[in-house]
C-alpha cells in the first residue's frame, strides 16, 4: 500500500510562490505515477499536474491552466524504504489557485503518467490561500 503525506500550505500574495511537498513511500510505490490535484472552493476537483515512474522515465504532464506556471519534480529518498518526495512549485499565483490541494498515485503499467484515470491513493491534502 502507497502513503501519501503533503506538507507546504500557507498564504501567499498575489504573485508570489509557494513549493507543496508530497512524501510518499509503501509497498509497489515503484509501478505508480503521482499526480497533483486541484479543489478550489465549492468547485470539482482537477488534475493539474503529473509524473511518470523513474523506470518509465519520469516525463511530466501539467493542464492548460497551470503549465509555464507550476514546475513538479521529484527527488530521491535515502530512506531504505524506497520512498522519495514530489514537489510541486507554484509560482505567479493567482486567487484562482486558492484551494485544496493534493497528491495521488496511480498505478501504471506504461510508466506515463496521465492528468485522467482513477487514482488508487490519496493525501489528505494542503491548503493553499492566494490574497493579498
Amino acid at each position: 500500500q502507497v502513503q501519501l503525506v503533503e506538507s507546504g500550505g500557507g498564504l501567499v500574495q498575489p504573485g508570489g510562490s509557494l513549493r507543496l511537498s508530497c512524501a510518499a513511500s509503501g509497498f509497489g510505490l515503484q509501478y505508480h505515477t503521482i499526480n497533483w490535484f486541484h479543489q478550489a472552493p465549492g468547485k470539482e476537483r482537477a488534475g493539474i499536474s503529473c509524473i511518470g515512474t523513474p523506470l518509465g522515465g519520469g516525463r511530466s504532464n501539467y493542464a492548460d491552466s497551470v503549465k509555464g506556471r507550476f514546475t513538479i519534480s521529484r527527488d530521491s529518498d535515502s530512506r531504505d524504504s524506497g520512498g522519495y518526495t514530489v514537489y510541486l512549485q507554484m509560482d505567479s499565483l493567482k486567487p484562482e489557485d486558492t484551494g485544496v490541494y493534493f497528491c495521488a498515485a496511480m498505478r501504471s503499467t506504461s510508466g506515463r503518467c496521465s492528468l485522467q484515470g482513477a487514482m488508487h491513493y490519496w493525501g489528505k491534502g494542503a491548503l493553499v490561500t492566494v490574497s493579498s
